[in-house]
């Protein structure tokens, strides 16, 4: 569906060009006729053209872009100015500063100058001026904000220019060819559409067309602005939705039971003998066997094993003491020997 219709351009005088001698050969595709010295604007081309400049606004809005208006002229002023506003986007409708967007961080340093300005007079320094400075500083911010104050929020190069009478803004439009900015400009019959990216054929001059076309243009950045805006809230209720599932997700997870901690601390005595006793008691032959085979097999053995070890320690002591064994089996010999001995000794007495 079109964003405006033939009989509302007829209305506002948006098919009304330039005299005939003024006209530029280059607009001949957008001319329907020419009636008493003025050529007439094919309105049906234009509101083509009006769409199809709507949709690129309207993508560059939805996408977040700063669409940067330039209107200087006297009848455009006031009228972009407001609707610029209501979109919040940037605007030019005092004298192009040269050199704002091929030297834009010099325009940048002028904008953060007028910060500083209103800095002073937040915070007390302006009052210790004297009066000639004061003067001086109020004049000077006065200057900037009227040059400059409507773009004080455009912190970047703009990525689309929309400009009415591209005559008068011709030095706007060197500068965005000269930085591949797309150009969306309404051009009358006396203009080279060459340099435009995106034409739109209408009347210039009257006011009531350009309010027309200007409120088409800031509908069409309204809704690209509103989808954006709901595209960021679901964005929003997407991610809720998932912090919220998985944290359900992780409340629902069994709680495993904390294991025992270990204590070096050992029990006492009297304690482990009770237990050991109350589980011996417990066991019954069977389940011992069942449980220790080898302690009844070890059990089984032991008196085999005493044996072996009393034979062991006899043959040890054998081996050990044979000196011992021998005056035992030489004590005949001792005695025999203490007899003969004897008789000689008994004279002597």
């Amino acid at each position: 569906m079109p964003r405006t219709n033939f009989q509302d351009l007829l209305d506002a005088g948006v098919h009304f060009g330039h005299l005939k001698r003024k006209w530029n050969p280059k607009m001949a595709p957008y001319i329907f006729m020419e009636k008493n010295g003025i050529h007439i604007i094919d309105l049906h081309k234009t509101v083509i053209k009006i769409d199809e400049a709507a949709n690129v606004m309207k993508q560059l809005a939805r996408a977040g872009r700063k669409i940067l208006f330039v209107a200087t002229k006297k009848q455009a002023k006031d009228i972009v100015a407001d609707k610029a506003l209501s979109v919040n986007m940037p605007y030019v409708t005092e004298r192009w500063p040269g050199g704002m967007l091929t030297n834009f961080p010099t325009i940048r340093k002028a904008v953060k100058k007028m910060n500083t300005i209103d800095k002073m007079m937040t915070d007390g320094t302006y009052e210790t001026l004297a009066k000639r400075e004061k003067l001086q500083v109020t004049r000077q911010r006065a200057k900037l904000e009227k040059n400059l104050g409507s773009i004080a929020d455009l912190n970047r190069l703009p990525s689309a220019l929309f400009i009415i009478d591209i005559q008068k803004e011709m030095n706007a439009v060197k500068e965005a060819n000269r930085l591949n900015i797309p150009v969306i400009a309404m051009v009358d019959t006396c203009c080279d559409p060459g340099p435009i990216d995106y034409v739109i054929p209408a009347n210039d001059d009257a006011a009531k067309s350009i309010s027309l076309v200007m409120d088409v243009i800031c509908k069409a950045i309204a809704e690209g602005l509103s989808e954006r805006k709901l595209e960021k809230e679901k964005e929003g209720s997407v991610s809720e939705s998932k912090d919220t599932r998985e944290s359900s997700d992780s409340n629902s997870k069994k709680i495993r039971p904390r294991k025992a901690l270990k204590t070096d601390d050992a029990p006492e005595e009297a304690e482990v003998k009770e237990v050991a006793k109350t589980e011996a008691k417990a066991v019954t032959p069977v389940e011992a066997k069942e449980v220790a085979p080898e302690v009844v097999a070890a059990v089984a053995a032991a008196p085999a094993v005493a044996e072996e070890a009393k034979a062991e320690v006899k043959a040890e002591e054998k081996e050990v003491a044979p000196e011992v064994v021998a005056p035992e089996a030489a004590a005949p010999v001792v005695a025999e020997e203490a007899k003969e001995v004897a008789p000689e000794a008994a004279p002597e007495k």
